[in-house]
């Protein structure tokens, strides 16, 4: 579903598009990769972005970067409070050509907190609006192939405290059930942060009421998306 004017005009003030989101893809870091066409040059540069103000900063950086570039077209797609907030821009190039082409393969590959950009260096011979589709879909499907992709799903920090004799056991526990040790503290007893998706957590919370697991308390920490194994 590429974005509509309607909703491009909620996210000019910060109202998103409401999702169920339980998960997606994002990226591990930034890839470049380029292709030529008909002797234009297209440079697809990927970045991982936290929020919309880092993408139109980065947009802003790389601009200046390739201040002698003909466009720097761009799309990106970042999460907030359960909200997808999505842009494109053509840059100049024919409407529809570069930005919305690259937002749906965002979209199609359910990727969020993720900016594209593509610099085009024209070559001298015009490709006509199939082939720019074409190039600037390209350029990006290329970095996207490129990058490690990472899994986030909608889970929970928590804080838990166990004896000494105990750890390693959470240990091998944690690493079973894929739950992430953020951090340990060594006091009288052992105190440590996790991140845990809902599914587990119920797992865990089950565990830990029949016994299963030697924990002495299980503290719900803030809710959040958490990084999973693909």
């Amino acid at each position: 579903m590429l974005i509509q004017q309607d909703m491009w005009q909620d996210y000019r003030k910060g109202k998103g598009i409401k999702f169920n989101m339980k998960e997606f893809l994002t990226i591990k870091e930034n890839v470049q990769e380029e292709i030529t066409e008909k002797k234009s040059r297209f440079i697809a540069n990927l970045f991982y972005i936290k929020d919309n103000e880092e993408a139109e900063e980065i947009i802003k950086k790389t601009k200046k970067k390739y201040f002698d570039a003909r466009h720097n077209c761009i799309a990106y797609r970042v999460i907030k409070d359960d909200k997808i907030y999505e842009k494109s821009s053509d840059d100049g190039e024919p409407s529809g050509t570069a930005g919305a082409p690259m937002l749906n393969i965002l979209q199609k590959n359910n990727l969020i907190n993720v900016l594209i950009i593509v610099t085009r260096y024209f070559g001298g011979i015009l490709l006509g609006t199939g082939g720019l589709v074409r190039a600037y879909s390209n350029s990006a499907l290329k970095a996207i192939e490129s990058s490690i992709k990472i899994k986030m799903c909608y889970g929970q920090e928590l804080k838990v405290g166990l004896e000494y004799g105990e750890f390693e056991n959470f240990k091998h526990y944690c690493k079973n059930n894929d739950i992430t040790i953020i951090y340990s503290e060594y006091k009288e007893n052992i105190v440590c942060k996790i991140e845990i998706d809902e599914e587990t957590k119920t797992k865990l919370m089950q565990d830990f009421a029949i016994k299963n697991i030697n924990l002495n308390y299980i503290k719900e920490l803030s809710k959040k998306y958490i990084t999973k194994s693909i």
